[in-house]
Formats: C-alpha cells, sequence, structure tokens
C-alpha cells in the first residue's frame, strides 16, 4: 500500500508541475496579448466556414504558422512572415497545425484571393496543380444542366468541367473559401514583441525563476 500511494503522488506532483507548465505559465504569458491592429475578427460565414476547415481535417494537412526567415525559407515559399501570438487572438481553438503535406495556409487569402481558383481547386486540386496529393471534394458541390438564379458556377478548365453540366458550389463550399480568402496576415506587426513578462511576485508564487533572477 505504501508503494503505491508513492506512485500516487509522484503521478499527481507530475500531472500538476506538467499543468503549470504547459497551460498556467503560458496562459499568464498570453493573457495580455491584444490583436494587431490590422487583424479583423471573423465574419459569420468565414467562421462558419472555419468549422468546415476544422470537419474536413483540413489542419492535418495544411499548417498555419511560417517558420521566421533565420530558420528556414518559408518567407521565400511565399507563406509570408513568422507569426506572432496577437496573429491568432480570434483563434479559438487555434489552427496552427503540426503537419506540412500540403503549402502552409498562414497567407493564403492573400497569395489566392480568387475564389473562382480556390473553389475550382477544391472542387478537383490537379486541374490547377498538377501532381498534387491533396483530396477533391466533390460532395461540396452539385452538377447541374442549369444554374439557377444565385447559385455560384464555378468555373474549371475545359478538361475537367462535365461535358454539358455546370459545377454549382454548395453553401458549405462558399464558407470555407471565404474563410480561406480571408487568412491573409500581411498587416505589419513587430517582429521583435515581446511576451509580457512575469512579475516578480507572480513567478515567486509559481516557483520560477524571473528573467532578472536567472541572469544572477
Amino acid at each position: 500500500m505504501e508503494s503505491e500511494y508513492k506512485l500516487l503522488s509522484g503521478a499527481m506532483v507530475t500531472l500538476a508541475l506538467a499543468t503549470a507548465t504547459l497551460v498556467v505559465v503560458p496562459y499568464m504569458q498570453l493573457d495580455h496579448v491584444e490583436p494587431p491592429p490590422g487583424l479583423k475578427p471573423y465574419t459569420e460565414q468565414q467562421l462558419r466556414g472555419r468549422e468546415v476547415y476544422i470537419a474536413m481535417g483540413c489542419l492535418y494537412c495544411h499548417s498555419q504558422q511560417p517558420r521566421s526567415q533565420s530558420q528556414a525559407p518559408d518567407f521565400e515559399r511565399g507563406w509570408g512572415r513568422a507569426p506572432v501570438a496577437g496573429d491568432y487572438y480570434y483563434d479559438h481553438p487555434h489552427l496552427m497545425g503540426t503537419s506540412r503535406t500540403g503549402p502552409d495556409l498562414f497567407n493564403i487569402g492573400a497569395r489566392q484571393p480568387s475564389v473562382d481558383w480556390n473553389l475550382g481547386h477544391l472542387y478537383e486540386p490537379r486541374a490547377y496543380t498538377p501532381g498534387s496529393i491533396m483530396p477533391s471534394f466533390p460532395f461540396m458541390f452539385d452538377v447541374k444542366d442549369k444554374a439557377a438564379p444565385g447559385d455560384k458556377v464555378v468555373s474549371l478548365p475545359p478538361s475537367f468541367a462535365p461535358a454539358g453540366k455546370v459545377v454549382v458550389a454548395k453553401q458549405e463550399a462558399l464558407d470555407l473559401v471565404a474563410y480561406l480568402v480571408g487568412l491573409n496576415h500581411t498587416y505589419p506587426v513587430d517582429p521583435g514583441v515581446q511576451l509580457p513578462q512575469l512579475s516578480a511576485a507572480q513567478a515567486a508564487a509559481d516557483g520560477i525563476k524571473s528573467p532578472e533572477g536567472a541572469k544572477k
């Protein structure tokens, strides 16, 4: 029994330390971060598109976090500057991603602002990027004999367009593209912005060395 209590106590201490390190301290550091002046809240349609983005698993293949120019050629690839914490102010949860099977989408709205291009790319990626391994999403579209008033017809390359038919985007496709086109983080920010430092009292309460103390 004594060993079991020691094991349980050790597990609880480990869990507490991990929670403090991975949750509490980052929350305290980022609690006062404000959005950059150029960052706008998502519109209602963009929020719906963001839900589609999550539901379709886009975050498993696309990141939204270009690395700094000193670490990788992401900027030269056209993916944009390295992000700052405020860039994700309106993202709950964040969709920074952990994999790059496809290109980073932090600035896809700046690179590909065309709604028509993005809709066509969703319908058939290989029509726009030969050799792409991205899955197509035909279930987000209707193939009709004739477009109805108000329909958004997708302009496809002739070799990919269904003969004698028109491809019309469903609302979920329009919402997803609205979200993608809205991913434009080209507004200026201070790349040297520093995270708020813990106060001496906070650091002492959490058993963390303050930057000043660390130098001594």
